[in-house]
């Protein structure tokens, strides 16, 4: 069995801080010599002038069309319905059920096979009217509800202010009676 020596090691731990210390300071020293090249890269449109440089700066101007001025760039471009803009958690959903067979699976294959056909069929019909805009039978329910409150709301206005006025008339004919009869 071997003895570590721990006296050695104590003696070793400040210089294994030191040493990487050192090493990161020689790293972001600056080299000598001349002064490093910057070279700014700029796009310029229609008839804009070019940006000149300051000092050793070079400057790159690449002209393009004026109408390119405010367009969307050429990389954001494309279809986000194309297949290679789908994310992976719509490949992995659609490839859920794939292979999949006996309960609950609507295969032709194994016991009980069709009894998952239903489910099938729901789960297609619900992202049918996901992709339409819309949404499930609590989204239609919650719609259908507020524009049944909104009218509610209107006609119950309504119905308060023909009784408001009603009243109204009542007391104004209430008072022109007791001052039109005399006290008996």
């Amino acid at each position: 069995m071997t003895k570590t020596n721990f006296a050695a090691i104590r003696l070793a731990l400040p210089l294994l801080a030191v040493i990487p210390a050192y090493a990161l300071a020689q790293a972001n020293k600056p080299a000598e010599g001349p002064p490093a090249e910057r070279i700014n890269q700029v796009i310029v449109y229609g008839d804009d002038p070019c940006p000149k440089g300051d000092g050793g700066d070079i400057v790159v101007c690449v002209r393009k069309e004026d109408k390119e001025r405010y367009r969307i760039p050429p990389n954001l471009r494309s279809d986000p319905n194309s297949p290679a803009s789908q994310s992976w958690l719509n490949t992995a959903k659609s490839i859920e059920y794939v292979g999949q067979s006996g309960i609950q699976s609507c295969s032709p294959v194994g016991s009980g096979g069709a009894s998952g056909c239903f489910a099938k069929l729901a789960r297609m019909a619900k992202a049918e009217r996901e992709q339409e805009g819309n949404g499930g039978w609590a989204d239609l329910v919650a719609a259908e509800r507020a524009k049944r409150l909104s009218k509610i709301d209107a006609e119950s206005e309504e119905i308060e202010n023909q009784v408001k006025a009603e009243e109204a008339a009542d007391a104004a004919a209430n008072s022109s009676n007791s001052t039109a009869q005399p006290p008996q």
